[in-house]
């Protein structure tokens, strides 16, 4: 079982954010198909019944007027009408108006005991309404409620003299609260069943949502988790086809760089023990030599030659050189691994270099009966670069090179210019190096050249390694078992700015 759905905060709060966006919709649905319908209902309404107020002009006012001959409303003949009217219909209210738009009689209002002369309702729409003959939605003055906008009907007459409009209002105030009453319980009923069947719909569809698209999302979770029990080499499939290809290849990348960080950190643990077990070595082997030796000056000083006596201090002094060159080389190593040494970079002459190199190691040469040759241009053009780094590249390259060149064999430097660069070279006719140990060789803690004898530590060629990388250039080998090996790093031409 990967995850439980409510197990997850995540998907609850997706869960949660899903359906309160939903009521939220639901009740805006609601309120906005009332507000239509509403609308929709009046508009109807007031276009049903457009020609109302003119078809009671025709009817009941063309033989006669609702004014008398003096001017005053016939409020008995008015009066009747209005009530069938509104007898028969009881959603709608009848007023008389004059000419300037003031109410000049209605029985609705003259039953609430409300002076009709000071109600005055704006023309503007009924002129409207009039020259466009019902057919748009306007809505007019409530005579009884001036602030309020109703749906009317209304047509103009002119009798005896005396202009004035026929004004029904089509949804009047007891209409409107017997509707109100009703529609807000409709209203209540649709919203309360439909926010709850939308609730319902939508618990189960956004469940069924949030789980389908978080399908990858709880994959890589199941990743990650796997991870962490230590199933190292667990990874998300077709992570590049999935909806979070970017998040499920980045796990993959991130799985891969900690499992090769864990390996090179066991590598390196390992490697620090060999270290340590080839140091224990190289320096228990001359501090036995110089202990046993002096041991025995100690002992047998009286009995021993001078021959004997200076071999013994001969020997003693040999062990201490040793372990020198050993502590130097670690020192040295430990500094240019924590990045304590910074070059100074300047330009030089190589070829003066490598005439003094040579010059040092001839009579080193000499003592192994081996030949070391020199060959270089005097032209060659200045190198850029740390001289003293450099110098102690090329003195490793040496060491390791008289080393593990046979008696009667040789050792070259070859200085060769080339267009932007110069090439230097280090070569022996030693036993030479096996391809599967090449790449090997300048690893640290490496301890020859063959790897297979064990002379040294093995951080020469580790150091002028890391001597190379602070130049931005490299090392290269070319070796042939039985054939030499020729050791060769190039250093940037000198360029006048």
């Amino acid at each position: 079982m990967k995850f439980s759905l409510f197990s997850n905060r995540l998907l609850i709060k997706l869960c949660l954010s899903f359906l309160s966006i939903l009521f939220f919709a639901a009740i805006g649905y609601i309120l906005i198909t009332a507000y239509l319908t509403n609308n929709h209902y009046y508009e109807t309404t007031q276009r049903l019944h457009a020609n109302l107020a003119q078809h009671l002009i025709d009817e009941k006012f063309s033989n006669q007027s609702p004014f008398d001959a003096e001017g005053n409303v016939n409020k008995e003949l008015f009066g009747d009408i209005m009530h069938d009217m509104m007898a028969v219909n009881r959603a709608i209210e009848v007023y008389l108006l004059d000419e300037t738009g003031h109410v000049a009689y209605s029985v609705v209002l003259d039953h609430d005991g409300t002076d009709t002369q000071a109600r005055k309702i704006d023309l503007d729409p009924i002129q409207r309404f009039i020259g466009e003959q019902g057919s748009a939605f306007i809505l007019g003055d409530d005579p009884k409620n001036p602030e309020n906008q109703k749906i009317f009907s209304a047509a103009s007459f002119e009798k005896n003299g005396k202009k004035g409009f026929i004004y029904i209002v089509l949804a009047g105030e007891d209409y409107l609260s017997t509707r109100a009453s009703l529609i807000d319980g409709y209203f209540f009923r649709l919203g309360l069943r439909g926010v709850a069947l939308t609730l319902i719909f939508a618990a189960v569809l956004g469940i069924l949502s949030v789980w389908y698209l978080t399908k990858n999302l709880r994959e890589i979770i199941f990743a990650t988790k796997r991870f962490q029990e230590g199933d190292l080499q667990y990874r998300i499939q077709d992570a590049e086809k999935m909806d979070l290809a970017i998040l499920a290849k980045t796990y993959n990348e991130m799985a891969d760089t900690i499992v090769s960080d864990i390996e090179k950190i066991k590598s390196l643990e390992l490697h620090r023990r060999e270290l340590i077990a080839n140091i224990s070595h190289d320096l228990r082997t001359p501090l036995s030599i110089i202990q046993g030796y002096v041991e025995t000056l100690r002992i047998k000083r009286k009995d021993l030659t001078d021959q004997e006596r200076e071999e013994y201090l001969t020997t003693v002094n040999n062990g201490c050189e040793r372990l020198a060159r050993l502590i130097a080389q670690l020192f040295e190593y430990s500094k240019l691994e924590a990045n304590q040494i910074e070059p100074v970079r300047e330009p030089f002459l190589i070829t003066e270099l490598a005439n003094d190199i040579h010059r040092n190691y001839k009579v080193i040469a000499a003592q192994h009966n081996i030949e070391l040759q020199l060959e270089m241009n005097p032209k060659t053009p200045l190198v850029f670069g740390d001289i003293s780094l450099v110098e102690r590249a090329i003195q490793n390259l040496m060491d390791n090179a008289i080393k593990f060149t046979p008696d009667g064999g040789t050792v070259g430097i070859k200085i060769i210019p080339m267009k932007d660069h110069v090439e230097i070279m280090i070569s022996d006719t030693g036993p030479g190096i096996q391809k599967e140990h090449q790449s090997l060789i300048f690893e640290r803690y490496r301890q020859t050249k063959t790897g297979q004898v064990k002379e040294g530590a093995g951080l020469g060629l580790a150091i002028v390694k890391k001597i190379m990388e602070l130049h931005n250039a490299s090392i290269k080998v070319l070796s042939n078992p039985s054939k030499g090996t020729i050791f060769s790093f190039e250093l940037p031409i000198y360029q006048l700015s």
